[in-house]
């Protein structure tokens, strides 16, 4: 790999030749040099060209329409990504999944799914993107597909316990590695190496880390990249925090904060601004730390609230209808959603559990159902207010999240009440997935929420077994009470469902 880090691919063949016009690309370039007002200046000038005509091959055209889509996102235009995302799905999805064009437009919707929030269907999507791109030989768009899957596979990495994120930083640095075996055009070329350089960094390989971190800064100042040179200073950043190199980890990750915030990347903004707040606080920087924790509850704001809410759910609402059904379709949808937290509410938990549950179970699986109550939440309400309160659950149903993984089911069930069901586990996922949970919500900082309210923290039951969700859900009701009786703030777990009726009587 010594030579794949140390020099640039100099062959330019355009990575979108046949899926692309060069404009589109163009308005891409202007994107990441941070030249926003010429990018939409420019992309009005493709938009007014009307989109692809309806009569040319369908992954072709789907491709131009998401990339289009990911440059609407890119430039803030929401509203017009949707329109542009759904419809190339829709192209997409009406012919067979198959070739070098269904490949490079199902990497493009993998990272469009991934910053909007759909994570599980992100990462299914860029793995599929990969195989069909190998099945295509088409080395470019190869290079393209495994730097999309790397990226968001350092993500998951960064987020997930330290075993779970060492598999899935080895995972992205052997796909990155081949990426950069390969003729990438220069863009992509960047992106692979700095992606490329997360991972090293990521399992402990700090000098390697940091030559290829540092040929990432010179390529993206030539190229006038800032994404490639916001990626390597990020990086340079988390190198010299493992190093105790703190006052320079702090610089770098600021630089990257800033440079992610001119090219208007909001998942790189919320990645590298709570990096920031994380070494400020190494440093005792307590108005460091406020400023980046800011940064960060914008960018999640903007994140969570539009893209997820807006973007996400209506992309899936028009994916799966079709054309004559799609407004009755939205309205199915929306009403499996709680507008509060973002989670699936209530009814959008019964109409998918039971799929989770068989799939589970048909793997030879472990089913745990975790259920989640805020102790003393009426107090919160009435000492800090609902809206206060209104901010804690938004708070907790992040926590929630940040705790599972992708595959698992996230449900605001009633009021004060969450749901989680772990996908096909092995050990005793439950108890440990629910502990992390009411650390997490015990250790929380409520301070900017709740002011001098006292802070919420969670009991917890937990269930696991053969059975239904129903019975699944009834028996971790049972041990939720249990825990709060026994005092509030833990976990109360129980493993065989034909203990309920013992359960109910203590």
């Amino acid at each position: 790999m010594a030579g794949s880090v140390g020099t640039e691919v100099e062959q330019d063949r355009p990575l979108s030749a046949g899926y692309v016009p060069d404009s589109d690309t163009r308005v891409r370039r202007l994107i990441q040099a941070g030249q926003l007002a010429a990018a939409n200046a420019l992309f009005d000038e493709i938009l007014a060209g009307g989109n692809p005509p309806t009569d040319i091959d369908q992954a072709v055209r789907a491709g131009v329409l998401v990339n289009r889509a990911v440059l609407a996102w890119r430039l803030g235009r929401l509203p017009l990504a949707l329109e542009l995302a759904a419809e190339g799905w829709t192209d997409l999805g009406s012919g067979r999944q198959e070739g070098v064009a269904s490949a490079f437009t199902l990497g493009l919707l993998g990272y469009l799914l991934e910053g909007i929030g759909n994570r599980r269907a992100a990462l299914e999507t860029l793995r599929i993107s990969v195989q069909l791109a190998r099945n295509g030989g088409d080395k470019a768009i190869l290079a393209h597909c495994l730097q999309r899957l790397g990226g968001i596979l350092n993500f998951r990495a960064i987020e997930a316990p330290a075993d779970e994120g060492r598999a899935a930083f080895e995972e992205a640095r052997a796909v990155l590695a081949e990426g950069l075996g390969l003729h990438a055009e220069p863009a992509v070329y960047r992106a692979l190496l700095g992606a490329y350089a997360r991972s090293l960094a990521g399992l402990g390989e700090l000098s390697a880390a940091t030559e290829a971190a540092r040929q990432v800064l010179k390529l993206g100042t030539t190229a006038e990249d800032r994404w490639a040179i916001a990626v390597g200073e990020w990086v340079l950043a988390e190198v010299g925090r493992a190093r105790g190199e703190l006052t320079q980890a702090r610089t770098m990750a600021a630089r990257a904060v800033t440079n992610a915030d001119r090219i208007n990347d909001t998942s790189l903004i919320l990645r590298f601004s709570q990096d920031l707040a994380e070494i400020c606080a190494a440093l005792d920087d307590p108005v460091g730390e406020a400023a980046a924790l800011r940064r960060t509850v914008s960018a999640a704001r903007t994140a969570a609230d539009t893209l997820r809410e807006g973007l996400g759910q209506a992309m899936e609402q028009r994916r799966l209808a079709a054309a004559a059904q799609r407004l009755a379709m939205a309205a199915q949808e929306a009403a499996a959603r709680d507008p509060l937290t973002g989670l699936v509410n209530r009814l959008g938990l019964e109409r998918t559990a039971p799929e989770l549950i068989g799939t589970a179970q048909r793997n030879g699986g472990t089913v745990w159902l975790v259920l989640v109550d805020i102790d003393w939440f009426k107090g919160v309400n009435d000492d800090a207010g609902h809206a206060a309160g209104d901010a804690a659950l938004r708070e907790i149903a992040q926590l929630l999240r940040n705790e599972c993984r992708s595959d698992d089911l996230v449900a605001r069930w009633a009021g004060d009440e969450f749901v989680v069901l772990l996908g096909a586990r092995t050990g005793d996922a439950g108890p440990a997935v629910a502990e992390r949970i009411r650390a997490a919500v015990a250790e929380h900082s409520w301070a900017l929420v709740l002011g001098g309210a006292r802070p919420p923290t969670v009991s917890i039951g937990v269930a696991a077994g053969p059975g239904s969700f129903d019975e699944l859900f009834a028996a971790a009701d049972v041990v939720l009470y249990q825990a709060k009786r026994q005092g509030r703030n833990r976990v109360a777990v129980f493993r065989q469902l034909d203990e309920l009726g013992e359960l109910a009587k203590d």
